[in-house]
């Protein structure tokens, strides 16, 4: 949730409607970016003196409009936009005047440092800049079509964790980031979500305690809550987590499991070094925790350390995927697991979708194995080398931290900005980035810091431009929020 929240004011016009009506055009004005999640009915009714029944209406005029998604037992997200970038046709009756007068009174064409509405340039979502990968998958798509066996195969079902050569190949793509281990060990998943839900329900149970690091990745967030597991944040520094807060909470809460990021953590983009890694796997193995290691980011490194898992045949689990580094939408991920463990996350694959679509598995499994992955994955490198180039340009007078093959910044912010704060000022600036309170676990203090992702801009002029009126918004202080 990035905290921003309607206000209702006097009118004759039904209150839900008008709640409609305010996310409707935060929505559509990017004040709320696609995957962002509205408050909870009873947190929003209290804020605006409503009942919870008027939130609930007000949501679902939203739900029909195609602006939102209502997901059981996790809450309300923004709707993503069609292919062509397009939102489904807003039915919340919102009229033109209306809302034309809105966008007046919120934002006044000219004002200093306000950027030309619908012209928002978005470093928040975290996305891989395109390369090869649509040509590629039209050259592999007619492969694939004049072989009218392998093609008959392909639409029968599989063996829940991936046909062989499948699972080969996710043993190949693992090995990258340092897994060495036998195919039959690794399983074929719709992408690391997808992992990662079928891991967490295998290995844990309703009330147990899993701890990740106190600012984490988004997703470990939505499922704790869906499998109503007790997830605790553990204290991280500009290294990742600290062993000796590690330890303490062991002692203290008996968990089941850590979820981490070692290797370019998101979002601070630390990676954990080797006498670390050794001190949190002697740990986990002194208090029988079950380690799961999402080496997402790890894709981009050219020589990556060597993963917690390989410390802890018997406890370490492995999670990745081509999403971050070739293509999200082939939804394509590996789990890599014990033995032990291998034939429990099998059973909750078939329980949940039988198995990963074979096509979106063939096409993955061809890139790896002809080394196609290695170029889209250096051409995504380049793209962030370049754009780390301009970052370093445009933000040379601002300490930031990142890692040469990460896609992100992390920014902490310097007195006397606070995160909102400047996360209004950039909005109404026209840039779109992830405040710290995204990423925190549990009920934590958030810092003072935003998330600033390379891969949003749709090009390298739109980031040269959006990095610039970040530069500003902060040349500029908190003041200059409230002097247009």
């Amino acid at each position: 949730m990035n905290g921003w929240m309607p206000t209702l004011s006097r009118s004759s016009e039904p209150k839900y409607r008008a709640i409609a009506q305010a996310y409707s055009q935060a929505i559509h004005g990017g004040q709320m970016l696609p995957g962002e999640k509205l408050p909870a009915h009873r947190l929003l009714a209290k804020k605006l003196s409503v009942t919870t029944g008027t939130v609930s209406r007000a949501y679902a005029e939203l739900e029909r409009g195609g602006l939102v998604v209502a997901r059981v037992g996790d809450g309300t997200y923004v709707a993503e936009p069609d292919a062509d970038g397009a939102r489904i046709q807003d039915r919340t009756r919102t009229a033109p005047e209306s809302s034309e007068r809105a966008a007046a009174a919120q934002v006044t064409p000219g004002a200093p440092g306000v950027h030309a509405p619908g012209r928002l340039i978005d470093l928040g979502q975290n996305v891989p800049m395109p390369t090869d990968e649509a040509f590629l998958l039209t050259q592999t798509l007619r492969e694939l079509a004049a072989d009218e066996r392998l093609a008959g195969e392909l639409l029968l079902y599989q063996p829940e964790g991936g046909r062989r050569s499948h699972r080969e190949a996710g043993a190949r793509w693992l090995a990258r980031m340092g897994c060495t281990v036998a195919a039959e060990r690794v399983l074929v998943t719709q992408g690391a979500q997808h992992g990662l839900a079928c891991v967490l329900r295998a290995v844990l149970r309703p009330g147990d305690t899993i701890f990740a690091e106190a600012l984490s990745y988004p997703g470990i967030v939505a499922l704790a809550r869906q499998l109503r597991l007790n997830l605790v944040g553990i204290e991280i520094d500009e290294e990742g987590i600290v062993p000796a807060a590690l330890e303490r909470a062991c002692g203290l809460l008996a968990p089941r499991a850590l979820f981490c990021v070692p290797t370019l953590h998101n979002p601070t983009t630390a990676t954990l070094s080797e006498a670390r890694r050794a001190q949190i796997a002697e740990i986990a193995v002194r208090h029988h925790l079950v380690v799961i290691e999402d080496l997402v980011p790890a894709a981009l490194l050219d020589a990556p350390p060597t993963p917690l898992a390989a410390r802890l045949p018997e406890h370490g689990i492995v999670i990745s995927s081509l999403s971050k580094a070739v293509a999200p939408g082939l939804r394509v991920g590996y789990v890599q697991a014990p033995q032990d463990w291998v034939g429990k996350i099998l059973a909750v694959i078939r329980s949940d979708c039988w198995m990963t679509s074979p096509l979106a598995a063939e096409i993955a499994a061809r890139w790896i194995v002809d080394g196609e992955v290695d170029r889209l994955v250096a051409q995504q490198r380049a793209q962030v080398d370049a754009r780390h180039a301009i970052a370093a340009e445009v933000l040379a007078d601002w300490t930031y931290r990142t890692d040469p093959a990460s896609p992100h910044l992390w920014l902490p912010l310097a007195e006397p900005w606070r995160a909102a704060e400047f996360s209004a000022a950039l909005r109404q600036a026209g840039v779109l980035a992830k405040t710290a309170d995204s990423f925190v676990i549990g009920r934590g203090s958030a810092p003072h810091a935003v998330r600033l992702s390379l891969g949003g801009a749709r090009s390298h002029e739109a980031l040269r431009e959006g990095l610039e009126l970040l530069a500003r918004t902060l040349r500029n202080g908190p003041e200059g929020l409230y002097s247009a």
